[in-house]
């Protein structure tokens, strides 16, 4: 008999869920709850019901500036990231080349690199050149560290789609592009998704690279972590915590509804 559908298998099983469950969201829940507390120091028990430090939040110009440049950086590097992903994934996936082990290594080769080390070596590159650091040196550090995370999603999705679709395209007397756009395109959109949704993320919260390459508009994580050495700025730190975690949630699910949809409208197109 197989212990993990017996009666007492089950129960241990529920009860391992509910552990994991806890131990992943008590955090946030609790950071919800701080963020109604009207005091400045986290601690239980609470003082009382405010709205004051999300009030506070909205009217605090700095930290509003850094939440649209991190957005920014974030969407411009995502973009740039799934555009470069695509087309390394169909080189990857669709094409033989001599060096195609080491062309794959270097390009996932940011997954294995501390981003410390890898931040310092984006700073001297840039003095090396003359860039002066700006939103564009973050968008370029976060392209790089995104892309393997783009090409892990795309590539599998390609190698599970046949070739004889766009041999078949060819013979009808379609051309590359317009292989890609009307047959290839439709069919990796869920991963595309996926993968822009994974970039999105990764360079919403990246720290130590843009710490180094930063021009004069901080990010929010930059922005942050130097309020969190005032202890005033405590609550309103908590406040915007609660808020990116809420459009985080209403993005990924919305995203998630969204890759579902476009799964069942094109399952007919898709051979496997």
């Amino acid at each position: 008999m197989d212990v993990a559908v017996s009666p007492n298998g089950k129960r241990l099983l529920r009860a391992l869920f509910v552990l994991v469950v806890v131990f992943l969201y008590a955090p946030i829940a609790i950071l919800v709850l701080f963020s109604f507390n009207n005091s400045v120091l986290p601690t239980f028990p609470l003082s009382g019901f405010t709205l004051g430090w999300y009030r506070q939040f909205i009217h605090d110009s700095d930290l509003r500036g850094a939440l649209e440049t991190s957005a920014l950086v974030a969407v411009l590097s995502s973009i740039g990231a799934v555009v470069l992903g695509t087309l390394a994934s169909l080189a990857l996936a669709r094409r033989r080349f001599h060096g195609k082990a080491a062309a794959s290594a270097l390009l996932l080769s940011p997954l294995v690199i501390p981003y410390l080390v890898f931040g310092i070596a984006l700073l001297l590159l840039f003095h090396t050149f003359g860039v002066q650091r700006s939103v564009l040196t973050v968008v370029i550090g976060h392209i790089v560290i995104s892309l393997p995370y783009t090409i892990l999603v795309l590539v599998p999705r390609l190698q599970q789609i046949g070739v004889d679709l766009e041999e078949a395209a060819y013979d009808l007397g379609a051309g590359p592009f317009s292989t890609f756009r009307l047959i290839v395109f439709p069919l990796i959109l869920p991963a595309v998704v996926s993968a822009f949704l994974i970039a999105l993320t990764t360079s919403f919260d990246e720290y130590a690279v843009a710490s180094f390459v930063v021009g004069t508009r901080i990010t929010f994580p930059i922005y942050l972590y130097a309020a969190l050495r005032f202890p005033s700025r405590l609550p309103e730190v908590i406040a915007v915590a609660v808020v990116v975690i809420t459009v985080s949630l209403l993005v990924v699910i919305g995203a998630e509804i969204g890759r579902r949809r476009v799964e069942r409208r094109i399952g007919a197109l898709d051979p496997v």
